[in-house]
């Protein structure tokens, strides 16, 4: 059942994700915030078919956290799930911080090159950061939050990657408050697992961290310290007495 269930839901994205990536060249002429909100609705269909196809339902905590204001993103990393939920539920627009290469990706690319997010060129190195910080004001002061992975990669249920610095120094560079954000996506959706498993993800708000002028070394372990404390809180089971 969980490998038909698994099938289902894979050919389900298909089906969607192509005529949506035509559509979303069709709208391209609209102003950005209708084809944001309108190419969202792909990732949001995506997570009502894990919902009704693969029995993964989610529950949002300390959504009072949420600032009605200018803020940076930084969240765990599990699984492809959350990076479908949070353009779909988060209440502004976001931009992810992605390899430019994404653009050539058929169909998903699309759609990505279209939402003016912040795409890099990773083999600039410093100079890529520095885009970062660049376009990544542009975007905040156009009432956008910027959202990036501190770990980087997908951290399996239970670990901890290194926390790196980009976040943080965006935050400290254009004095923006962080939204810290823990969940436990990968108890359903396991990184490149095909067949996922029915239950419910918790996605966890946090507290604003502010830079306050500190820097961004000091902020990088504030976001890690809180992310790493609630992930403890959403499934201690995983982590042995400290």
């Amino acid at each position: 059942m969980a490998v038909l269930r698994a099938t289902l839901y894979q050919l389900f994205l298909i089906i969607t994700v192509i005529p949506y990536a035509f559509a979303c060249v069709l709208w391209s002429p609209l102003p950005l915030r209708w084809r944001y909100r309108l190419t969202v609705g792909w990732p949001r269909l995506a997570v009502w078919g894990a919902k009704v196809i693969l029995g993964i339902r989610w529950q949002l905590k300390g959504a009072e956290n949420l600032p009605d204001g200018p803020a940076i993103l930084l969240s765990k990393h599990q699984s492809a799930w959350e990076t479908l939920f949070f353009p779909a539920y988060m209440p502004r627009e976001l931009c992810f911080v992605y390899k430019r290469e994404l653009h050539w990706v058929p169909f998903f690319g699309w759609g990505l090159a279209l939402l003016r997010m912040i795409p890099i060129d990773r083999s600039k190195g410093r100079d890529a950061f520095e885009q970062v910080v660049r376009v990544g004001r542009q975007r905040i002061d156009a009432g956008r939050w910027p959202i990036l992975f501190p770990e980087g990669t997908r951290i399996a249920p239970g670990k901890a990657g290194r926390y790196k610095m980009g976040g943080a120094l965006l935050a400290t560079r254009t004095d923006t408050p962080i939204i810290p954000v823990a969940h436990n996506a990968g108890e359903c959706w396991r990184r490149k697992a095909f067949i996922k498993k029915p239950g419910l993800i918790t996605v966890s708000i946090g507290p604003l961290i502010h830079p306050n002028g500190e820097s961004a070394e000091a902020v990088n372990a504030r976001v890690r310290d809180w992310i790493e404390a609630e992930m403890r809180v959403l499934n201690p089971e995983r982590y042995g007495p400290d």
